[in-house]
C-alpha cells in the first residue's frame, strides 16, 4: 500500500494539551459502596465520628436506617420538612438566643450530647454560644424541638420584616446554605446577590414543609 493510499491516523493532543482538553465531570461515587450516585439516588448520611457529612446513595441510606447499623457511626439525614404554624417567635424571643444575624440552625449533637447554634457568614458557619435554659424558655417547648432527630436535623430560623419563621429541616440543606452564602457574600451585609439567594432558598423550604400536625397524623 502506497503512502498516500494509507488511512490517515486520527492526530492525538500532545504535551499540555492532552491536559488542556476539556473532559467531562467524574461522576459522583457512594462513599461507603463507591457505585456511581446520580442526582436522584443521592443521599447523605452523618458520620457521628467524625462529625462530617458523607455521600450515599439509596441503598447504603436505606441501610443505616436500621438499628444497629455500622454500629451507630453513620446515621441516615432524612428527607422531611416541618413547620409549625402554631407557634410564632418574637422579638423578645429572637433576642434571647443572642444570634448576631438574621438566620440561624440549631442541632442536638448527641455525643456532646448538647445543643448546638450555628449561623451562616462569610467565614462558613459560626456558632453561637447558647445556654441550655435560653433553648428550653425559647424551643425547648415547640412541637418541632420534640420531634428533632440529633445530628441530622436542624431548626432552621430567620428573622426578617420584623417576624421570625422556624422549620424543622434536613442538616445537609444547612450547610448548603453556609455554603452558598459564603460563597455569595460582600461587603457587611452580604449583598445583593447574596440576599436574593437567601429569599429563594427560604422560598423552598417554605415550598417543601407540611405542617407538623400532617406529620404526626396515624
Amino acid at each position: 500500500m502506497s503512502a498516500s493510499q494509507a488511512p490517515a491516523r486520527r492526530a492525538r493532543p500532545s504535551g499540555l494539551r492532552r491536559y488542556l482538553t476539556e473532559r467531562p465531570p467524574r461522576p459522583e461515587r457512594c462513599e461507603l459502596c463507591a457505585v456511581p450516585v446520580t442526582e436522584a439516588d443521592h443521599r447523605h448520611l452523618v458520620d457521628t465520628e467524625k462529625r462530617a457529612l458523607v455521600c450515599a446513595c439509596t441503598a447504603c441510606a436505606l441501610l443505616m436506617e436500621q438499628p444497629g447499623a455500622a454500629a451507630g457511626r453513620f446515621r441516615t439525614v432524612p428527607a422531611r420538612y416541618l413547620t409549625d404554624p402554631a407557634h410564632r417567635l418574637d422579638d423578645d424571643a429572637w433576642g434571647a438566643l443572642q444570634i448576631p444575624v438574621g438566620v440561624a440552625f440549631l442541632f442536638r449533637n448527641a455525643a456532646l450530647d448538647r445543643l448546638v447554634a450555628l449561623y451562616p457568614s462569610p467565614a462558613g458557619a459560626t456558632e453561637s454560644e447558647l445556654e441550655p435554659a435560653t433553648w428550653t424558655a425559647v424551643l425547648g417547648g415547640s412541637r418541632l424541638a420534640e420531634l428533632l432527630e440529633p445530628d441530622v436535623e436542624a431548626l432552621l430560623l430567620r428573622r426578617t420584616d420584623g417576624r421570625c419563621e422556624c422549620h424543622l429541616v434536613p442538616i445537609d440543606i444547612c450547610y448548603e446554605l453556609v455554603g452558598r452564602m459564603r460563597l455569595l457574600w460582600q461587603g457587611f451585609d452580604g449583598g445583593a446577590e447574596a440576599r436574593a439567594a437567601l429569599d429563594a432558598f427560604f422560598a423552598d423550604v417554605s415550598r417543601r414543609a407540611r405542617p407538623v400536625d400532617e406529620a404526626v397524623r396515624p
